[in-house]
């Protein structure tokens, strides 16, 4: 069990990198509300999170 949670966190870590490095701090932004909208089966978060990378990826 604690084998899958410090691969998240290491998934998570690197996947934060990625996008920061390719779209900045919104894109940060936006992997968190999106994570924090699954966990907290909350719509509104994960909706404002899917928003701002679909944005991002058509500007790119």
């Amino acid at each position: 069990m604690i084998v899958f949670q410090l691969l998240g966190v290491i998934f998570n870590l690197g996947l934060a990198q990625l996008l920061q490095s390719r779209y900045g701090a919104l894109g940060v932004l936006c992997m968190f509300l999106i994570v924090v909208g699954l966990r907290a089966r909350n719509t509104v978060c994960l909706s404002i999170g899917a928003l701002i990378f679909f944005l991002l990826m058509t500007q790119a």
